[in-house]
């Protein structure tokens, strides 16, 4: 196989400490796969392409561990609400219209195309109930060339009745999904789905944790984001400690591929359970002070020797930009030592912020989110970035992260190919 050798201002975290910087270096790729990071080329370099991209930064691709597709048009409604209420006032009215297939496939074009804008080409989303029109969302993924993993959303109580299912009919849907995206979408994957404890009745379930067994799959849920949640979680299961433990009893928290979002409230309890299964918690700074639902103690979190990565929760957050929500992340740790008993925890750093919005979402999805040698070159471009000061390579990078927006992203590589515009006629 052809090596082609991207040269440029490289930039990554292979740990979650420092930047790794190589200034006008090359990243040496082979079949889609970091080879290996380097200051120069090799003395015989007769069979190697150079993509000269000097002057502009190489940054590993964001990974966004927890969206929903069908809120994409919500974003910026309802934020004088807290989660529940607004969940009844919007969100659920919103998801109902995705019954119609020509309205799914219009606003699920939007979604993915201004993920891709954003760069981030792999993340987790919910779909709705509706068969078709998550099957809709997966094959648009599937042409995009982004790679995520996708999820019919299970709700069979404690719903409006224009957006709830029968139990059986949402098991066999499930199922049904499961089958054919082996078959159409190869590259993007399937994951089980319960909206959250409060919208499942035990039966599906159980059922939704059959499906996980037989087929292997990973699943994705919310866990301890508003305190009025838990509580109702609590009267729903009286006879079971913590919200965590629901998911652990009914088999919906497989070792090593399960998402939780939010875990805002967690108690020790659940931070032992969750470590013992390798769950990947989700920080969706923005979406949690927007739904004023709370600030998670993510240095505790870290500490504990738990897996956090960085999600944006469209539409519980307002925008999907995952720089931003990597801003957002480091301000909320900041805001977190203003309160009674957090004084000393240590706020993220950019460095620490990067990475879990780089490679520890990416770990998900394999060797992904880094450029380490045999992951997989998934990458941005970003534009030469003017300035009175002789920055660095961090400092450039630190602009963007604050400062910059998709017109900065130059080029987006998933799986070492160039990935075009979705859509485009």
């Amino acid at each position: 196989m052809m090596i082609i050798a991207y040269k440029g201002d490289i930039v990554f975290t292979p740990s979650p400490d420092h930047f790794e910087t190589f200034e006008d270096g090359y990243v040496l790729v082979e079949d889609g796969k970091v080879i290996r990071v380097c200051d120069s080329l090799p003395p015989d370099s007769r069979n190697i392409t150079i993509m000269n991209r000097s002057g502009h930064l190489i940054i590993p691709a964001f990974n966004d561990l927890h969206t929903h597709a069908p809120q994409y048009p919500l974003a910026g409604l309802g934020f004088d609400y807290e989660l529940l209420p607004w969940l009844e006032k919007y969100t659920f009215k919103a998801e109902s219209r995705y019954a119609d297939i020509d309205m799914a496939d219009h606003w699920y074009r939007r979604f993915i195309t201004k993920l891709w804008e954003n760069g981030t080409l792999r993340f987790s989303a919910f779909a709705t109930l509706h068969n078709e029109a998550t099957l809709r969302l997966m094959e648009l993924c599937q042409e995009s060339g982004l790679r995520p993993v996708i999820g019919k959303v299970n709700m069979d109580r404690n719903s409006p009745d224009y957006l709830i299912e029968d139990t059986d009919a949402s098991l066999s849907g499930t199922e049904e999904l499961i089958m054919k995206a082996k078959k159409i979408t190869p590259d993007v994957g399937f994951i089980i789905t319960p909206r959250f404890v409060p919208s499942t009745t035990p039966e599906l379930m159980n059922g939704l944790g059959e499906l996980v067994k037989r087929y292997h799959l990973p699943v994705q849920s919310h866990l301890d984001e508003n305190r009025n949640e838990i509580k109702w979680v609590h009267e729903l299961h009286p006879n079971i400690p913590t919200y965590t433990e629901v998911y652990e009893h009914y088999g919906l928290m497989p070792d090593g591929r399960t998402i939780m979002a939010h875990c805002v409230w967690l108690t020790d309890r659940e931070r032992k359970i969750l470590k013992e299964h390798d769950v990947w918690l989700t920080h969706c700074a923005e979406s949690n002070l927007d739904l004023t639902s709370g600030i998670m103690p993510v240095r505790r979190n870290l500490d504990y020797g738990l897996r956090v990565s960085i999600a944006s929760d469209v539409a519980g957050s307002h925008e999907s930009a995952m720089n931003r929500h990597i801003v957002m992340a480091i301000e909320a740790s900041k805001a977190k030592t203003f309160e009674t008993g957090y004084a000393e925890d240590k706020p993220l750093r950019l460095p620490e912020a990067f990475y879990m919005a780089t490679k520890v979402g990416g770990s998900f999805f394999g060797e992904v989110g880094s450029f380490e040698s045999g992951y997989e070159f998934d990458a941005l471009v970003i534009r030469e970035d003017e300035s009175p000061l002789d920055l660095s390579v961090e400092e450039r990078l630190e602009r963007f992260i604050y400062t910059g927006d998709d017109r900065d992203i130059k080029e987006r590589y998933v799986g070492g190919k160039l990935i075009p515009r979705p859509f485009q006629k």
